[in-house]
C-alpha cells in the first residue's frame, strides 16, 4: 500500500534561528495530530539538515533540496548524496522545475542524480510538471511522458520502488494560481497508468505521487480526497507552521 506524504520545500527561506523555531512548532504540532498513517517531511537548506534530523525524532522527516550528480571531487560549493545522508536526511528533491529552470537540469542529468541518491539510501522526491505555455498548447502528457522516460523510467523495478513522484505544475508554482482537484486527478492518473505501463500494475499502485502547485490548507482538503493524489509536496505555506500542519490534517482525511 502506497504512503500518504505531505512534504515541505523551504527553498532559500530562513536563517539557523528561525529555521529552528519553525520546525520545532512544526515537529510539537505535527506530533499532536499524526496518526502514524503519513509521512511528514521537512526539506530545508542544507545548513538545517543535520540540526532538523536530531529534532525531527522519527516525528518529522527531513529531506535535502537537491544534490550533486557525482560521489566526490572538485566541485565547489556542491552537496553529494552521501554529504546529505550523513546528516541525517532520508530524503531529497530531485528535479524541481526551479532546478530545471534556473540551472538548465536535464531529464538524463536528473537521472544520474536519482541513481546517486539511491545509492546513499535516499529516497528521491523526483518533480515533474509543465509550463503554463505547454499546458495551453496541449502538448503537456507528452512533455510529462518525456519527463518520465528519460528522468526515471531507466531505473529497475527495484530502484523505481523507492523513488516518490511529485507532479508540479510550473505554471502554478508561486503564482497563487492552482490546478483544480479534477485537472489534479487527471494528471495523476496519466502518471499512474504510465507507470503500469512501463513497469506493472503492481508498481503503479504502490507508488506515492504528490501535487505541488501553491497547495493550502484551504484546497488541501479536495486535491487529497482524489483517489490518485497521495498528499502534497509544499512550497510557501511550509514556511508557516499552522497552515503546514492544517495540511498535514487535511491528509488525514
Amino acid at each position: 500500500m502506497r504512503k500518504r506524504i505531505v512534504a515541505g520545500n523551504w527553498k532559500m527561506n530562513l536563517d539557523m534561528e528561525k529555521g529552528m523555531s519553525v520546525f520545532s512548532e512544526i515537529v510539537h504540532m505535527v506530533n499532536d495530530e499524526r496518526n502514524g498513517t503519513q509521512e511528514v517531511i521537512i526539506c530545508p537548506p542544507f545548513p538545517l539538515l543535520n540540526q532538523f534530523a536530531k529534532l525531527g525524532a522519527g516525528i518529522v522527516h527531513v529531506g535535502a533540496q537537491n544534490c550533486h550528480d557525482q560521489a566526490s571531487g572538485a566541485y565547489t560549493g556542491e552537496i553529494s548524496a552521501h554529504m546529505i545522508k550523513s546528516t541525517g536526511a532520508n530524503y531529497v528533491i530531485i528535479g524541481h522545475s526551479e532546478r530545471r529552470q534556473y540551472f538548465a537540469e536535464s531529464n538524463e542529468l536528473l537521472l544520474v542524480k536519482t541513481k546517486q541518491a539511491l545509492a546513499n539510501n535516499l529516497k528521491p522526491i523526483f518533480c515533474i510538471g509543465e509550463t503554463l505555455e505547454e499546458r495551453n498548447n496541449g502538448s503537456y502528457f507528452d512533455v510529462l511522458r518525456t519527463q518520465l522516460k528519460e528522468g526515471v523510467f531507466g531505473l529497475s523495478e527495484f530502484e523505481f520502488e523507492q523513488v516518490i513522484l511529485a507532479y508540479e505544475p510550473v505554471w502554478a508554482i508561486g503564482t497563487g494560481l492552482t490546478a483544480s482537484p479534477e485537472q489534479a486527478q487527471d494528471i495523476h492518473s496519466f502518471i499512474r497508468q504510465e507507470i503500469e505501463n512501463h513497469y506493472n500494475q503492481t508498481i503503479a499502485n504502490n507508488t506515492s505521487i504528490l501535487y505541488g502547485g501553491s497547495c493550502n490548507p484551504g484546497n488541501a482538503a479536495a486535491l487529497f480526497a482524489q483517489s490518485d493524489i497521495d498528499g502534497g509536496l509544499i512550497g510557501g505555506a511550509s514556511l508557516k507552521s499552522r497552515d503546514f500542519t492544517d495540511i498535514v490534517k487535511a491528509l488525514n482525511g
